[in-house]
């Protein structure tokens, strides 16, 4: 892992490029996106399961496109207990975290004869995408808990679960075990672009979705990008991140594993420590050099830790904190004597998981909050998948007559000032 001097142009070149890694979509991708969502826009179910049947499983039918309580019955019974353990777990902590994030609409009475306020309601329908991740051998389920959870805790009365099926037609049990554990009982066999495409428009049997959120790989991110607008969407996601500042006490270990808790994701991932101890740059190098090479995905952490890794060697931690800012990672690990100290200072991250013992996974599984963050510096503006993506706020505004008059001269004095007297007219004519 490459150590660098920050600052420095050295240092710099490698923040740079860091920075602008970004989430590139070539002309080809774009163009093969739009044609799959046309083309489910056009035919809907017919050529969902076309694709499904194409690229990953052949079983796939119209009539199996949707999970039936069977299947969910099946899935149950197939499962281990042990699972269903940290299943129940990791549920009950999403569900308290996100819990407080409701809010209520409210009504103010700021000056005589004038009521204002905010109603916030759910939206109707929430589509969530779960990817199947090695045709199902690896199931995401914290992407149910993290889609499901907040939608549940919105209100949303319609929640939608998209995720590609096994070579035999089947979703995996332990998707379905999740989907059931939140109540989500409507769960259709698709994955890809075409799963985002039949969730923005509907399908015959799909409902179409207010709200569209899960993570995936480039062309369930490219076809979100393109259906924007049409629904809501959580983010565009980019590569995952972690960034570590960590001083002379932290332990090498600890932070070589979690550097590579990211690297083995993609080959554009970017795992970075920040540190102002050289002694500790060196060990964590060497620490992260012994246990890649036990790593089932090391080939992938490679390509990652060589293009996009870094060690920055930095005066102190305050001017660690001052690059963590901007780069505005994804997920920021701080590992510091009397962290607490520092927190205020942060000022951009996805996550701030703070000590020796609160390494990212915990915040993946079963810490509470929600691990569907923002990417690609984009945390400077923008902020975890939650309730609120889940939520639109009407505005209430009430005037009496006697309000109306104390304020409409200024009211028509502003309209005509930008030229629309027709604005201006509304509150004349009623004088």
């Amino acid at each position: 892992m490459k150590l660098y001097q920050y600052p420095s142009k050295s240092a710099e070149k490698r923040v740079k490029d860091t920075i602008e890694r970004g989430l590139g979509f070539s002309k080809q991708d774009y163009e093969t996106v739009e044609a799959y969502l046309e083309d489910v826009k056009t035919r809907g179910d017919e050529a969902l399961v076309e694709y499904t049947n194409q690229f990953d499983s052949k079983k796939v039918t119209i009539d199996s496109l949707k999970v039936t309580q069977k299947e969910f019955e099946i899935a149950l019974k197939s499962v281990d207990a042990s699972f269903l353990k940290a299943l129940d777990r990791s549920v009950n902590q999403i569900e308290c975290f996100h819990s407080k994030q409701k809010e209520n609409s409210w009504i103010d009475t700021p000056r005589n004869g004038v009521m204002v306020g905010q109603l916030v309601k759910p939206v109707g329908t929430a589509g969530i995408y779960a990817p199947g991740a090695k045709g199902g051998k690896t199931p995401l389920v914290s992407s149910v808990l993290m889609g499901g959870i907040p939608a549940k805790i919105a209100g949303v009365s319609s929640i939608n679960l998209m995720t590609p099926p096994m070579k035999n037609g089947e979703i995996n049990p332990h998707i379905l075990a999740a989907a059931q554990r939140i109540g989500i009982t409507s769960v259709f066999k698709a994955g890809s672009a075409w799963a985002i495409g039949a969730l923005a428009y509907g399908t015959q049997t799909v409902p179409k979705a207010d709200v569209i959120v899960g993570p995936g790989n480039i062309y369930v991110t490219l076809a979100k990008k393109i259906v924007a607008g049409i629904v809501g969407i959580d983010m565009i996601a980019g590569p995952s991140e972690i960034l570590i500042i960590a001083d002379k006490d932290a332990n090498p270990e600890f932070l070589a594993a979690d550097l590579l808790s990211q690297a083995e994701h993609d080959v554009m991932a970017s795992s970075i420590l920040v540190t102002d101890s050289q002694s500790l740059a060196r060990d964590t190098a060497a620490a992260l050099e012994n246990q890649i090479e036990k790593l089932p995905r090391k080939n992938i952490a490679k390509q990652s830790i060589e293009r996009f890794g870094a060690i920055m060697l930095v005066p102190d931690i305050e001017t660690g904190i001052e690059l963590s800012n901007r780069l505005a990672p994804e997920h920021l690990e701080l590992i510091v004597q009397e962290p607490f100290d520092y927190i205020d200072l942060i000022q951009n991250a996805g996550a701030l998981f703070i000590g020796s013992y609160t390494p990212e996974p915990m915040g993946d599984y079963i810490a509470g909050p929600n691990h569907v963050l923002p990417t690609a510096g984009t945390a400077r503006f923008s902020s975890a998948l939650s309730v609120d993506h889940f939520t639109k706020k009407t505005s209430l505004i009430h005037y009496s007559k006697a309000a109306f008059i104390k304020e409409a001269d200024d009211v028509i004095l502003l309209a005509e000032t930008e030229g629309l007297t027709a604005h201006a007219n509304c509150v004349k004519i009623r004088k």
